[in-house]
């Protein structure tokens, strides 16, 4: 995390002191922004209904931090300031069908006094982002929000990126959906009666969203959120290789992911050339190079073509609300897949004009909650709360 810090500071001062040629050049001026306003909700009318009346956040306005409100700069600024709450996970190591492994850190939340009975005590699922796993910010104030309200959590850390051994030359990415299907059926064995709820951010979204395009009506989840999802990966990846975006999170990105190859070298030299995927400066570069050998891809296109989850929209069968930012540098709006969103009835798409990359940064000093993590708690409760009016409101109405 140090390292993290010193390379977005350095990134800062360097952008502070005044090369700042690239940066005004692009769409919008910093320097002038624009005035604060409600997001953009796009839904149905009952869905839109029933989100103002149990998530009031989404008719708010949101007003971005004054000296950071940009995307670029909120979303550095978040990794840098935001606060981890204090959680205290129990991990759990459970086997896959190819003999590799899944680190889940639950919080069970034995002393809820909501839901006393563990059996039927609403659970979130939390999905993490690209490189991510329990212990980023986002995560932990998620779980705080969801805990507050009496429910237990468990976070899916994607293999090999928590601290446990790859066991198998299986990697993960944003199109197999096959881990999240094991660790849902071991959830729902243990807790049959207790209702869940999946929470994906950024790529553990665009899985989430996979997943519930694949299984439609048989998910075995009530709801599901998602946080500054990429809907065209390889939209994504054109914004994140401009000059600017590939020095202030590609290359950093990149470099995490070669860092992890080089941890889990001696099974993954297996069906790679670590040594060339080692040499990748770019995330496309590393996924045409590892990702895409290793789940059977012809090429990096094509698994960008099977990952991006948004035409797969009309073939989810739940309530979905997904937040994204129309600054997002990771998430262009131009992706974003307004008309499929206004023809369906179970999903919601709410846009800030500005927020970032699971950011949305809010007020002076912006280290603890803010909308996302008020819309997390408005709707993990909105959801399980009111659950019989939630599926009539979609579909019945």
């Amino acid at each position: 995390m140090q390292s993290t810090k010193n390379h977005f500071i350095a990134i800062l001062i360097h952008i502070m002191c005044g090369d700042l040629t690239i940066y005004l050049s692009e769409e919008q001026n910093p320097l002038n922004p624009s005035p604060p306003q409600p997001p953009v909700l796009i839904c149905s009318q009952s869905f839109s209904a029933f989100l103002h009346k149990h998530c009031p956040v989404v008719s708010e306005c949101f007003s971005p931090t004054p000296w950071c409100w940009e995307g670029r700069l909120q979303t550095l600024i978040c990794v840098l300031l935001k606060t981890k709450p204090p959680v205290s996970y129990r991990n759990e190591l459970i086997r896959t069908l190819d003999g590799g492994q899944i680190s889940l850190d639950w919080v069970d939340n034995q002393t809820s006094t909501t839901y006393p009975e563990s059996s039927t005590r609403p659970t979130v699922l939390l999905l993490p982002g690209l490189t991510g796993n329990s212990q980023q910010s986002y995560v932990r104030h998620a779980v705080t929000q969801a805990t507050r309200h009496g429910y237990r959590c468990v976070v899916f850390n994607n293999r090999g990126v928590s601290g446990e051994e790859l066991l198998t030359p299986v990697t993960y990415c944003a199109a197999n959906t096959s881990d999240l299907e094991r660790v849902v059926q071991h959830v729902k064995r243990l807790h049959p009666h207790a209702p869940l709820l999946g929470a994906g951010v950024s790529l553990g979204g665009m899985i989430l969203l996979n997943y519930l395009a694949r299984k439609r009506g048989d998910s075995g989840m009530v709801a599901g959120i998602t946080i500054s999802v990429a809907w065209d990966a390889i939209v994504s990846s054109d914004s994140l290789e401009k000059p600017l975006n590939w020095l202030l999170f590609n290359s950093y990105l990149t470099y995490g992911l070669r860092r992890a190859v080089s941890r889990h070298r001696k099974v993954l030299e297996k069906v790679v050339d670590v040594d060339h995927v080692l040499k990748a400066r770019t995330i496309r570069e590393f996924d045409e190079r590892l990702t895409s050998v290793v789940f059977g891809y012809k090429s990096c296109v094509d698994y960008y073509l099977d990952a991006s989850p948004g035409k797969k929209l009309p073939q989810t069968a739940v309530p979905i609300l997904c937040l994204n930012a129309a600054d997002d540098p990771f998430s262009p709006k131009n992706a974003f897949p307004v008309s499929v969103v206004q023809s369906l009835p179970n999903v919601a798409l709410l846009v800030t004009a500005h927020g970032g990359h699971i950011a949305f940064l809010q007020g002076l000093f912006p280290r603890g909650e803010t909308f996302m993590e008020r819309l997390f708690g408005q709707f993990f409760h909105a959801a399980f709360e009111n659950l019989n009016f939630f599926f009539k409101s979609m579909f019945f109405s």
